[in-house]
């Protein structure tokens, strides 16, 4: 019987369009500009469905769902499958106990993973697909209405909600949101004709506006405002409003096809198509301007500079979620950089940096804890990288990265954690947790199912009652 658990060893402003603006000098200028024709020509090959680079999504039903639950006991054994019902039913009642809150000016409840009581943005995402396990959507709307209601005339709507920043976006990831929320109740997205079309529509060209050099390529606020928060030698301090992420252009591609699913919805055709080709146009953007085809790894840009940021962080895997990277690059991320033992393959991954990053550490330098994003592995990076392996057919590695973080969750901490070290697996930050890790706790069974709840294009199911029998208000058994 193959186990879940492999060993941890390795697995098979405005200018014209010159070189100053990709980061070189005038003698390189010719050779750039081949790169974006080049770029152009594979603009074809990127930004395809999910389908494209994997199985079609199916239509799960009951049956194949209650056969991979089978599965899966058998591979980890009854003990372990008991194991995870008691963690998760500790969770849920975790997230119904503290995480459901009334909020002023709030007519619904809001949902927050966190024990003090903020409201975040992307985090809001991963929340909402963890929940969406069990069938449950309401915080897709509650929190992202309430968030819309606050922009401003701009388009500008901040990153939180009980302690506004005021120069600090909301990532792209509202208009995902969305989709995920809309899918889940039978593709209705009526509920955005009363002006919240409009609010996302500001929104996104907001981002836009943050692209001072006019390449295409949003900055950053800060590293804090990437939620990647001390990554202080990629995206600076607060306020520095330089970095072009690789992160953030990814993210962009994506909210920018979760409005062209949104506007064929409302039968906005022709937005829809424009919508589209501004994700190509952006796709072929970052492919152009941050790939490094020497080093066979995406950096982010200085917008000020003009030079790469030649940090390797975890960001710079994201356009395989994006579905932006060609294979060829793909195949280069993932065999030189993401399965490198001396960079990224640790032996939980996959760390916030490299190993080989000056600046890389693991657990917290302050008594008081922090959000540590210089080496330490992060649920929801790990698990976009998983689907981004599924989609470009790395399906090994995309099974060992499942099981090694489910392990790391449930195995080598005895809650859920904010966020873990990648050498010992030790779990760091909040105590208990109930946001985003909680993904963790499903990879293997999305692997078996051939499924991707993040896929724009594709229906959601409530995989865990059908697979493992485990519903979200299910009772915790009484020990003898």
């Amino acid at each position: 019987m193959t186990s879940l658990f492999p060993s941890h060893g390795r697995v098979g402003s405005k200018q014209p369009l010159e070189a100053a603006k990709y980061g070189a000098t005038g003698g390189h200028r010719n050779g750039l500009l081949r790169n974006l024709r080049l770029g152009l020509l594979l603009s074809c090959l990127i930004l395809l469905p999910a389908s494209q680079f994997a199985a079609d999504h199916p239509q799960l039903s009951k049956d194949q769902m209650a056969r991979a639950g089978a599965r899966f006991t058998g591979q980890v054994g009854s003990v372990s499958v008991e194991k995870l019902r008691e963690r998760l039913l500790s969770l849920n009642q975790d997230i119904s106990q503290h995480g459901i809150l009334d909020f002023p000016g709030a007519k619904e409840k809001l949902l927050t993973g966190y024990s003090y009581g903020e409201f975040y943005d992307w985090d809001l995402y991963f929340e909402n697909l963890y929940l969406s396990y069990y069938g449950i959507s309401d915080y897709n709307f509650s929190n992202l209405k309430l968030f819309l209601d606050r922009q401003q005339g701009d388009g500008f709507v901040s990153r939180t909600l009980k302690e506004p920043r005021p120069t600090q976006m909301f990532k792209p990831f509202l208009a995902q949101i969305a989709v995920l929320g809309s899918t889940q109740r039978h593709n209705d997205y009526s509920w955005l004709r009363d002006g919240y079309y409009e609010k996302l529509q500001k929104y996104i060209d907001r981002w836009f506006a943050y692209d001072a050099d006019h390449n295409g390529l949003p900055v950053w606020n800060s590293a804090d405002a990437s939620g990647m928060d001390n990554q202080y030698s990629r995206a600076g301090v607060f306020d520095a409003f330089y970095d072009e992420g690789v992160d953030l252009e990814c993210y962009l591609v994506r909210e920018l096809r979760a409005m062209a699913v949104i506007a064929n919805q409302l039968g906005k055709h022709k937005e829809a198509e424009e919508y589209a080709k501004r994700a190509r146009r952006l796709s072929t953007a970052i492919n152009t301007i941050l790939w490094d085809d020497k080093d066979g790894f995406y950096y982010d840009r200085d917008q000020k500079t003009g030079q790469r940021i030649r940090v390797k962080s975890v960001a710079g895997f994201l356009p395989l979620w994006a579905g932006v990277a060609t294979p060829a690059q793909a195949r280069r991320l993932v065999k030189q950089h993401l399965l490198n033992e001396k960079e990224f393959w640790t032996k939980y991954p996959v760390p916030s940096y490299a190993l080989t990053e000056p600046d890389y550490y693991q657990g917290s330098k302050t008594e008081r804890g922090e959000c540590n994003w210089r080496g330490t592995t992060w649920i929801p990076t790990n698990y976009m990288i998983f689907h981004g392996l599924v989609r470009y057919g790395f399906k090994q590695e995309a099974r060992t990265l499942a099981d090694r973080t489910f392990d790391l969750a449930l195995n080598q901490n005895a809650s859920t954690r904010e966020y873990y070290d990648a050498d010992t697996g030790q779990g760091n930050g909040l105590n208990p947790f109930w946001g985003w890790s909680s993904l963790a706790y499903a990879m293997p069974l999305e692997y078996d199912l051939g499924y991707d709840p993040t896929n724009l294009d594709a229906p959601i199911f409530a995989i865990l009652p059908d697979t493992l029998g485990i519903s979200f208000h299910q009772e915790q058994p009484v020990k003898k």
